[in-house]
């Protein structure tokens, strides 16, 4: 066979096998047992959806159980404003207020809906109308039991959390490298390289109010840092009279919205710990306390409970030279050791998230 009848030949065969390979996959008419066109791919199990703080939530729920506190949660949206650059919606989930439902729910911490109560209403406006039945059985005509409306049946709140999401900063910093070789022959085999990083971050404002005075009784201020990365690899060679270009490459980006539940999650954590004044060497201790990459400007490390020498008494009329106080040196040294390891801290926030623990031993401020 010639070379023009073998590539007229070849053609229609390999258009026919590519035909019989997408049947197998896809029919034009459903399959009567299953009533599918086709079976969806992918076998991932439905899961718990986790954060590093989650099981100290469940940890606090023995502390909340023995003093119920009624919270509400309002409205918790994005103030951020970005979208999509096709408009094809929000860029970080409008569902924060739910988030911080399931983490306190994590916690145990009493719920009062307060976010849709919609429904409830349309049933009150019903009883109001006597349209409803007593206990799910339907009436009679002309007449019947209804459901009564009591006064003081709806439990109140005791406090209620709103706030926002109020930034995300996109390619706080970037980085990459790339790199080209080969043969320097016209016909020699070529290859390339790279890899890039960049970093953005999302901010949580939320507050604590206190329902009957609205006294604001706490505010928490999280960020949290995301991180991104490209890998690429190429090879590009000619091979008599034909060529051959292959490519391989690989790119992952943090959840963003995972990020946010993280934040929401690490707030409501400090927020309830506080709240029920939860000892901070209990459901916390096992992530750490000074190093907790979060922590605040104020935040210092626990103070040792070995015993300290009392401080010397200095009279007005003594005085005492630079060189004759080691005490007051050693505190500033102190001080200052302190604060390059808090500035540390925070520098490093991905330290503590590892491939071998999910909880990764996140940090937590020692002044829950």
């Amino acid at each position: 066979m010639t070379l023009r009848g073998r590539k007229y030949f070849t053609r229609p065969v390999a258009i026919a096998l590519a035909a019989v390979t997408l049947t197998g996959c896809i029919t034009p008419s459903a399959d009567n047992t299953t009533g599918r066109y086709t079976a969806p791919i992918g076998d991932a199990p439905v899961i718990s959806n986790e954060t590093p703080y989650s099981a100290s939530l469940r940890c606090l729920a023995g502390y909340t159980a023995t003093r119920p506190t009624r919270i509400a949660v309002g409205q918790i949206a994005d103030y951020t404003g970005k979208t999509e650059a096709d408009n094809g919606g929000r860029k970080l989930t409008q569902g924060a207020a739910l988030m911080a439902m399931s983490a306190l729910a994590k916690a145990g911490v009493p719920l009062v809906e307060r976010f849709d109560t919609s429904v409830a209403e349309m049933e009150l406006k019903y009883a109001n109308n006597k349209l409803i039945s007593a206990d799910g059985l339907r009436g009679s005509v002309g007449g019947g039991d209804y459901r009564k409306i009591y006064a003081g049946s709806i439990p109140g709140s005791d406090y209620y959390l709103v706030g926002g999401i109020t930034e995300l900063n996109f390619n706080i910093r970037s980085m990459g490298a790339n790199a080209d070789g080969g043969e320097t022959a016209t016909d020699g085999i070529k290859a390339t390289a790279g890899v890039n990083l960049y970093v953005m971050n999302v901010g949580l404002d939320l507050r604590l109010v206190d329902t009957n005075t609205l006294e604001v009784v706490d505010v928490i201020s999280y960020q949290k840092q995301i991180i991104g990365r490209q890998l690429s690899a190429g090879v590009f060679d000619f091979l008599g009279q034909h060529f051959f270009d292959a490519s391989i490459g690989e790119s992952a980006l943090e959840p963003i919205q995972l990020a946010v539940r993280s934040v929401i999650e690490r707030a409501t954590l400090e927020i309830v710990s506080r709240l029920y004044k939860v000892p901070p060497t209990v459901c916390t201790a096992r992530l750490g306390t000074a190093d907790d990459p979060l922590a605040g400007p104020g935040d210092r490390p626990p103070v040792s409970t070995e015993a300290k020498a009392p401080p010397a008494k200095i009279t007005p009329a003594t005085t005492v030279s630079s060189t004759a106080s080691p005490a007051g040196a050693d505190k500033r040294a102190s001080s200052t050791t302190e604060e390059k390891t808090h500035v540390a801290a925070i520098q490093n926030p991905y330290r503590y998230y590892s491939n071998d623990d999910p909880d990764g031993q996140p940090g937590l401020r020692g002044g829950l």
